[in-house]
């Protein structure tokens, strides 16, 4: 993967962000308090922190850890942000609650996946998935423990869609359990969950320790074209600093392509934030690896798909159902430079 040639996108996105390069702002970087988690689905931040490419852009950045989206929804929402990496959902939700907050970019598309541990795995194995967790409840005497992140995230939307739309379970054959990242890492590597909706790098580490993890389930099965996480800017911070945001998005751009491409040196960057920088940098590239196809950063990619989970969360009571997605995204700055090239 290494050995890729950079795509046309890159080549015109590098060229612009040369342009718009330090100097092409005057003065001091603009501080920015930016929220994340440390998880694959905010690669590019990682790439963008470490090959100096988001001081590039005009940003003094300001780097804000969470264990997950709901508590980065209660900072948005507290003024505590001026920049967001995380879900999708999270995102309506901040909006929803009024939050002023665009989304100007995706990182990632159908990233989760589930994953079961050796009891529950060979039920999808051997016979059908709808009816998998039902056999194994009956078989076991017990229903199904499967680990998420909190209700209102997009791996729960996720999971609850797969579990209600695509297999139209019993409710009845599954405890579901709501988890940050790290706990739902200790839960799958210590068998107290049978299954887990999780993204990566948590499925490569887990079936790296674990000979019976299986993922039964990828994201385009539990929920096709699925939105995953994006870049949030704060209206306000876009009206104040355009050309940073322009520059951001042009960053943001060419940190995807060398994820796309298994450049050395951003595994290396995002080896030091997923995990809290103790992950050995062979699992970050396998999960880099997985991952490839899934890594885009055009937000137009994303705004059906998040049009359809709006109404699957609205259809929960987790989100409001008149929540504007069109007034969500802005993807003038992504136009712009895809415009470039194809002008190219």
């Amino acid at each position: 993967m290494t050995r890729l040639v950079p795509s046309t996108l890159l080549i015109a996105t590098l060229a612009l962000f040369a342009l718009a390069g330090p100097s092409a702002h005057a003065g001091e970087n603009v501080a920015a308090e930016i929220g994340y988690m440390p998880i694959l689905p905010d690669a590019q931040l990682f790439v963008g922190l470490e090959d100096g490419s988001i001081a590039e852009a005009g940003i003094d950045a300001r780097p804000v850890s969470f264990q997950n989206g709901p508590a980065m929804v209660q900072a948005l929402a507290s003024g505590q942000l001026d920049i967001a990496y995380f879900g999708i959902g999270p995102a309506m939700v901040a909006r929803g609650k009024g939050a002023d907050i665009k989304v100007v970019a995706s990182n990632i598309i159908e990233q989760i996946s589930f994953i079961a541990l050796g009891e529950l795995a060979p039920y999808f194995e051997d016979g059908e998935a709808a009816t998998a967790f039902a056999r194994f409840a009956d078989d076991t005497g017990r229903p199904a423990k499967i680990s998420t992140f909190p209700r209102g995230s997009v791996p729960q939307t996720v999971l609850d869609y797969w579990l209600d739309r695509r297999l139209e379970v019993d409710r009845d054959d599954i405890r579901v359990i709501a988890q940050g990242a790290s706990q739902v890492q200790q839960s799958l590597l210590t068998g107290a969950v049978d299954g887990a909706a999780i993204l990566e790098p948590v499925i490569s580490i887990v079936q790296d320790r674990r000979d019976d993890a299986r993922v039964v389930a990828g994201g385009e099965r539990m929920f096709p074209g699925q939105p995953g996480a994006v870049v949030a800017v704060r209206e306000a911070f876009i009206e104040a600093h355009p050309e940073v945001v322009e520059r951001l998005v042009a960053a943001h751009a060419a940190a995807t392509e060398k994820l796309r491409a298994g450049d050395d040196a951003a595994v290396a960057a995002v080896a030091e934030y997923v995990g809290g920088g103790r992950l050995p940098e062979a699992v970050v590239r396998r999960a880099i690896e997985r991952s490839h196809d899934n890594f885009v950063a055009d937000p137009n990619r994303i705004i059906d798909g998040t049009r359809r989970m709006r109404d699957f969360q609205s259809d929960q009571g987790t989100l409001a159902a008149d929540l504007d997605i069109d007034g969500l995204f802005e993807t003038r700055f992504f136009d712009a430079l895809d415009t470039d090239a194809d002008d190219d």
